[in-house]
């Protein structure tokens, strides 16, 4: 990749011979630090952390790949936009970005380099699933994450189920 600096976390001691209970968690410092309510960022790292808890073995990655993939700055300039009446999804596009810059291939080679072949991937987002099997991991459930619904980012969740296909 472009050379970012990504994280896992190992939660307890995860059996690499099982499917392990995985989070691929791209960084949102407006939804992660600062508890920003117009996403749902924060809710679903902290619940992935708690299922991992209660499971007493997981991982999770922590990519940076902030505003899908557009950086903070750029992210700030599509919330400006989305302030001005443009949802997330043609925001990016007025910005010049696709709907989502993300690839996820490598949080894949992260996986298998930690020696997990196949994982329980807490997500909503298909597209997620199908860039991990594409690049070799075996997906081998899908583990929804509805959290973090609120008044402030009912809109911005409409138009990630929508636009993007998640499945809220």
């Amino acid at each position: 990749d472009g050379g970012e600096e990504h994280y896992a976390v190992e939660i307890g001691r995860p059996d690499r011979a099982q499917p392990v209970l995985a989070r691929l968690h791209s960084a949102c410092f407006t939804g992660d630090v600062l508890g920003s309510l117009k996403c749902d960022c924060g809710p679903q790292l902290h619940a992935a952390l708690e299922a991992m808890a209660t499971e007493g073995a997981g991982v999770l990655l922590y990519l940076n790949q902030e505003g899908r993939g557009i950086g903070l700055a750029n992210k700030m300039r599509a919330y400006s936009l989305q302030d001005q009446g443009f949802d997330t999804v043609q925001a990016n596009h007025r910005l010049g970005f696709e709907d989502d810059e993300r690839d996820f291939r490598t949080g894949a080679e992260i996986l298998k380099t930690l020696g997990f072949h196949a994982v329980r991937l807490m997500t909503n987002n298909p597209k997620k699933v199908e860039m991990m099997r594409a690049a070799g991991l075996d997906v081998a459930e899908r583990v929804p994450l509805k959290v973090g619904a609120s008044e402030h980012n009912r809109d911005y969740l409409a138009t990630k189920a929508a636009k993007s296909g998640h499945l809220l």
